[in-house]
C-alpha cells in the first residue's frame, strides 16, 4: 500500500530517507490520478521493500506541493536523497513507471 504523505509527514518519510522515493501528486477531483491511483498502489505492493512509494494529495497539503511547483496532475517525482531525480506529469502506464523505477535502483 501506498504511503499517505502529507505536510507533516514529508520530511521524516521523504527527505530523511535514503531510499528512492516516488510520490504520486493527486487530487480527488482528478479524473486521470483515480485511473493512476490503481497503478501506484501496485508499484508499492511490489516495490515497498526498495521504494518509498507514496501519495500527496495537493488540496490536502500545499506546502509541499507549492515547494515543488506541482501545477498539473497527476505528477510523480522521483527523489533521491531529497533531490529530484526525475519527473513525469500526466496520465501513464505500469510498465512506463516500472521502467524508470529500475532505472533509478540501478544507478543508486
Amino acid at each position: 500500500m501506498a504511503l499517505e504523505l502529507t505536510d507533516a509527514n514529508f520530511q521524516e518519510n521523504v527527505l530523511d530517507t535514503d531510499k528512492l522515493v516516488m510520490i504520486d501528486f493527486w487530487a480527488q477531483w482528478c479524473g486521470p490520478c483515480k485511473m493512476l491511483s490503481p497503478i501506484v498502489e501496485q508499484l508499492a505492493d511490489e516495490h515497498g521493500e526498495n521504494v518509498v512509494i507514496g501519495k500527496l494529495d495537493v488540496d490536502n497539503n500545499p506546502d509541499v506541493s507549492m515547494k515543488f511547483g506541482i501545477r498539473s496532475l497527476p505528477t510523480i517525482l522521483w527523489l533521491k536523497n531529497g533531490e529530484i531525480v526525475d519527473k513525469h506529469v500526466g496520465l501513464t502506464t505500469k510498465a512506463k513507471l516500472q521502467e524508470k523505477i529500475q532505472s533509478h535502483l540501478q544507478t543508486a
